[in-house]
């Protein structure tokens, strides 16, 4: 294992006691008494661009007020956010995986060039997680991560929302399903306070997972954001990260293969993101912790779905909260031998203490958690596919669907933008496969999320009869039968790049299979035509990001 990049494990005024660095720090606060204490980085993810980061200046508040009383000194930083509900569809969002990237870089640039004694990250959208942990791991100084917390349901003539609700409902209108009052009405009331999206959606999934790693305290990544209890829980946050840095607990202790077993195995019981595939290789990366995409597969098929949670169930972060929460399903598996028990926490409690007073089954009165006996699906819902299509593999969420087998013609875009105007146009027809490519790490660059096109086929009544491919992502409120994360991608010259308008495609997730119905000569022959077309972006963010950027099969890593 390498060295961490910051190897500040003690407080940086043991080199400052004598030193002018002192007189930068008392004018930022620092008194005759404050120069022995921990500094604690305080990461603020406060952002009045989306509602996911608007509810976090109270709690980045309520972590340094409770890090002061527990003798610390806090030191407040921000870092950027992508919100991918408002860049969806849009040339924005290629900016959107690109950020847990320099999210990562941020909260390790200001940690480390402060020589901090640990961090506290606040964050509320999707990227913000993924980010933190990696910058966490790298540096590996005690940290811990908060979550700003979930948005509360929307409604509209007694039917709860959520923000992908808004997005289904331009394919039903467009369809002509749907009049204009209900479309506005469900735009106008989707999203009625700060917090983020209210499914099972990327967001909630990292954040819930993180729970399940050890990182987050048991119970706080549900909470909705403007409830008061969210601001208790940065506050205990903050306090449990005092005693972390006197004990020396550290990210890599927590962050341990069965770790990450642990919090793949929270994702399949709640039936989350395909997002947390790929963000999870990413962080076993940076934990130097082994972890390839076929454990993925392995995970699931021992693990049920036992949340009855959106998008392709009924309920959302809130009511599962009040059913019990993560803490509740942790249990659960806990007992049926699902959880590694002894994975140490940053709490400094075994998994296995921290959960020994939540009882071992889900309430009678409410039927969000599902006991074991009575699933939503007897296996884990994201699966890894394979194929001539994908020999590294692909992603897909398979349960929810009543035929997860289609054979079809291919449609070939090569870009999300096009297939989208097919959709709008009417230009598909029940039993195709759409494909859409160079949409992938490099391609695109940044693995844009097919919301729109996903969501517009949903409305249309697409859902059950149209397959869609592609080497770019799905946002975590998609659902229907798609696959993403095809690997190889296209523009690394992956045999998604060599498909043709109306060659056979077979979506099998019975038998985990992505298959082009195309002869073996004729790929040779269509592959050896093939040219690499030139970077989108040759320069900037998006150009760093192209060149430096791994396959998804390996987390969309850059380093």
């Amino acid at each position: 294992m390498s060295e961490p990049l910051n190897k500040n494990s003690k407080t940086i005024t043991a080199g400052i006691a004598r030193s002018p660095n002192r007189a930068m720090l008392r004018a930022v606060g620092f008194g005759d008494n404050d120069f022995q204490k921990p500094i604690v980085g305080v990461a603020n993810g406060h952002s009045t661009m989306n509602p996911c980061n608007a509810g976090i200046q109270p709690l980045a508040d309520a972590a340094c007020a409770a890090l002061k009383k527990a003798g610390a000194m806090p030191q407040t930083f921000g870092f950027p956010t992508v919100t991918d509900g408002i860049s969806m569809g849009t040339e924005g969002m290629k900016f959107s995986l690109v950020s847990r990237e320099v999210i990562a870089d941020a909260i390790e640039t200001a940690v480390s060039s402060q020589c901090m004694d640990g961090v506290l990250v606040v964050g509320g959208c999707d990227k913000n997680m993924p980010g933190a942990m990696i910058g966490m791991l790298r540096m590996n100084l005690p940290g811990v991560f908060v979550y700003a917390g979930t948005i509360k349901p929307g409604s509209w003539k007694g039917v709860p929302l959520t923000v992908v609700s808004s997005f289904e409902a331009v394919g039903s209108f467009q369809a002509g399903k749907m009049s204009e009052e209900d479309f506005l009405g469900i735009e106008k009331n989707a999203c009625p306070s700060v917090g983020a999206c209210g499914g099972m959606y990327t967001a909630n999934t990292m954040s819930s997972s993180f729970e399940a790693l050890g990182m987050s305290l048991l119970g706080s990544s549900q909470m909705a954001s403007p409830d008061a209890e969210k601001a208790d829980s940065a506050a205990d946050s903050a306090r449990v990260l005092v005693q972390a840095i006197q004990k020396d607990i550290k990210p890599r202790d927590v962050v341990t293969r069965k770790a990450i077993e642990n919090a793949i195995a929270l994702v399949m019981a709640t039936g989350g993101s395909t997002n947390a595939v790929l963000h999870f290789l990413a962080i076993a990366h940076a934990a130097e912790v082994p972890f390839v995409l076929d454990d993925i597969e392995t995970i699931r098929l021992r693990t049920p779905v036992l949340c009855d949670l959106k998008p392709s169930g009924k309920y959302v972060a809130v009511d599962f909260h009040r059913a019990g929460g993560v803490p509740q399903v942790l249990k659960m598996l806990l007992v049926k031998g699902l959880l590694h028990g002894d994975a140490l926490t940053i709490t400094g409690e075994t998994m296995a203490e921290a959960l020994a007073s939540v009882p071992a089954e889900p309430r009678r009165d409410q039927d969000v958690i599902r006991p074991f006996d009575k699933p939503m699906y007897a296996q884990g819902h994201l699966a890894v596919l394979k194929g001539n299509l994908s020999p590294e593999g692909a992603v897909a969420k398979i349960t929810g669907l009543k035929n997860p087998v289609i054979t079809g013609p291919a449609r070939v875009f090569d870009s999300e933008d096009a297939c989208m105007a097919a959709i709008m146009a009417d230009a598909i027809q029940h039993g195709d496969v759409l494909v859409i490519r160079y949409e992938g790490p490099k391609g695109g660059p940044g693995m844009r999320e097919m919301l729109a096109p996903t969501a517009m086929l949903i409305g249309k009544g697409f859902g059950e009869t149209v397959g869609l491919i592609t080497d770019g992502r799905f946002s975590g409120g998609t659902w229907g039968m798609v696959v993403g994360h095809v690997s190889p991608e296209a523009f690394v010259g992956g045999t998604i790049g060599l498909v043709e308008e109306g060659d056979s495609i077979t979506i099998d997730a019975r038998q985990l299979l992505l298959q082009l119905n195309v002869a073996d000569d004729v790929l040779t022959a269509r592959r050896a035509k093939w040219v690499q077309p030139a970077l989108r972006y040759p320069r900037g963010v998006l150009g760093k990001f192209a060149r430096l950027v791994s396959s998804a099969s390996r987390g969309a890593v850059t380093d």
